[in-house]
């Protein structure tokens, strides 16, 4: 499954037992700028402002006083379920006068998160890599005329005593196609290797 992260933000009401969930997800970039949005959204005269984000890797829940488990875990669940990323959901809770018990409360959390994200407009992350090329003078005009092919972006370009050392950045999966032409032109003495992956 691709990963895909938010268009546009996104929001999702729901009423369960005289409570009311709101749901709302915005993408976001880094941690920083999920906590910053939690802080200007979050109300203050709500009962629990729960969230979660995704990250690549990295990911932060809050039940924020509710019973361990049955809101921040529910809300990550919603955001891995349906492949996103780069992702930040907050679920405000306004207490209604009757408990839902944890079952309830983790069907409530995800269930508004996971439709907050279902209904949401979405965008496809590309995956890019950047990756060292290092290749003989003599293939140099060979190498610059393949890059096109392989939507690879020159980032850095300089020689040294060995030839031609090229920084790229190109999309993961034209890496392997490039790595295999690479090694037909310059008969395996041409070499690509990752340095890390990035995503746009």
């Amino acid at each position: 499954m691709s990963l895909v992260t938010l268009a546009t933000a996104s929001r999702f009401a729901l009423e369960t037992r005289k409570s009311r969930f709101l749901a709302q997800a915005i993408a976001v970039e880094s941690a920083e700028q999920a906590l910053a949005w939690l802080r200007e959204i979050a109300d203050p005269d709500a009962t629990h402002n729960c969230w979660a984000y995704r990250l690549g890797s990295a990911y932060r829940f809050s039940d924020d006083a509710e019973p361990g488990g049955t809101a921040g875990r529910p809300i990550l669940a919603a955001i891995d379920n349906q492949g996103f990323d780069r992702v930040m959901v907050v679920v405000t809770r306004w207490y209604g006068g009757i408990n839902l018990g944890a079952g309830g409360l983790a069907r409530a959390y995800g269930g508004s998160a996971a439709e907050c994200l279902r209904t949401a407009e979405r965008r496809e992350l590309l995956v890019t890599v950047d990756a060292r090329l290092s290749c003989d003078f003599a293939l140099a005009n060979s190498v610059h005329s393949l890059l096109p092919a392989y939507a690879a972006l020159k980032l850095e370009e300089s020689f040294d005593e060995q030839g031609l050392r090229l920084l790229l950045r190109l999309p993961a999966s034209m890496f392997a196609g490039l790595a295999e032409r690479l090694r037909d032109l310059s008969r395996g003495a041409a070499t690509l290797e990752i340095i890390e992956a990035v995503g746009e």
